[in-house]
């Protein structure tokens, strides 16, 4: 009994890679940190801890951007 032969593309090979990815595949992972954000620092406890005030004004910034 002989083995088939698997059959080769008619259209010729490319030299990159395509890869697509879902909506979702790049929404869930932003949400997720967003939420894990938030839940790290609420609005109320958003204080600069030592002399860098600077880490209190982005993490303000970034809250400011997830919440809308």
């Amino acid at each position: 009994m002989r083995a088939p032969t698997p059959t080769r593309t008619t259209h010729p090979a490319t030299g990159g890679v395509d890869v697509r990815l879902p909506w979702w595949g790049i929404v869930l992972p932003a949400l997720a940190f967003a939420v894990l954000l938030l839940l790290i620092v609420s609005p109320g406890e958003a204080h600069a801890t030592g002399a860098d005030p600077a880490i209190s004004r982005v993490l303000a910034y970034l809250l400011a951007l997830v919440t809308g």
